[in-house]
């Protein structure tokens, strides 16, 4: 099973501004992909439902087996490094399922499950380890939760998962964070365009590890509705999440630190990480203050 393929921009336009005045009109269009037929379906269905107030986060976790890697010991030591920084949110308000063909090493933490794949389909499996992440989480969670895709090295910023919980409503997006280029040890910071970065891109555009959507066990249509969202690339969340009625809030702090070039990103076998070596060269953070912060707030 491939990643679905995104819609196309200017119809994306077109369906969101249908949504929000024709909703029906707009769940009868031919055009629509899984997701968005998805999307329609949880608008409808909570559309006169108050938003439920989320007790927990719920991070999903894809794994690449040790037969698509070089070095399965270096892959397994970036995934401790993940979970160590979910580890050091609050305690009792997350949990996480890591999804792959072989069990890695994991802390004895009551929090962190495994889930085994053994689907033997050739190519790129995130996207089948994803739809079981979701099917699973939808199995065992009966209780209003953020759901979060996070890579499995990817380090999740200290009080994240407090904020969310805080602030509630029906989701959040990283719309700043931190791209670590491994190889050079530089630290770049990506967010919205600013005058001074008319070419900057926000951190949702680069990396998966970016929303997190409001999931209500009650209605059927919401986990449907993130097993579609999931096959698509992160750059369609957004889209996704606000044509189901879930628009995504910005979080208030750069939340996520994306590391490129440590040998085993995917997007490096298929050619689609130099751009990003050459935006933490272009956006490079020089500030101390900065540095020092992502020093002790990415454990």
């Amino acid at each position: 099973m491939a990643q679905a393929p995104a819609t196309p921009k200017t119809r994306r336009l077109a369906l969101a501004a249908l949504a929000r005045t024709a909703p029906v009109r707009a769940a009868a269009r031919t055009d629509l992909v899984p997701a968005e037929r998805a999307a329609l379906a949880l608008r409808a269905a909570a559309a006169h439902r108050p938003l439920p107030r989320a007790e927990e986060v719920v991070f999903l976790l894809p794994l690449v087996g040790p037969g698509d890697v070089g070095d399965w010991p270096a892959v397994t030591r970036r995934l401790a490094a993940t979970l160590e920084s979910l580890r050091a949110q609050a305690p009792g308000t997350w949990r996480a399922t890591i999804c792959c063909q072989e069990r890695p090493p994991l802390p004895h933490d009551p929090r962190i499950g495994f889930l085994p794949f053994d689907d033997p389909t050739p190519g790129n499996d995130k996207w089948r380890k994803l739809r079981a992440l979701v099917n699973d989480m939808a199995a065992r969670t009966d209780r209003p939760a953020y759901v979060m895709t996070f890579d499995a090295d990817d380090l999740l910023r200290r009080g994240t998962v407090e904020e969310m919980l805080a602030r509630q409503g029906p989701g959040f997006l990283a719309q700043t964070g931190f791209v670590r280029d491994v190889a050079t040890g530089h630290v770049a910071l990506a967010g919205p365009r600013t005058a001074r970065a008319p070419l900057r891109k926000p951190f949702w555009k680069l990396c998966g590890s970016c929303a997190a959507l409001l999931h209500d066990p009650a209605l059927p249509e919401s986990a449907a509705f993130l097993a579609e969202m999931t096959q698509h690339e992160h750059r369609m969340f957004p889209h996704l999440a606000a044509l189901a009625g879930r628009p995504l809030a910005p979080l208030s702090r750069p939340s996520v630190l994306y590391e490129i070039n440590h040998g085993e990103n995917f997007g490096a076998r298929r050619g689609r990480v130099g751009f990003k070596t050459r935006f933490v060269a272009r956006y490079r953070v020089t500030d101390a203050a900065t540095l020092r912060e992502v020093i002790r707030d990415f454990p």
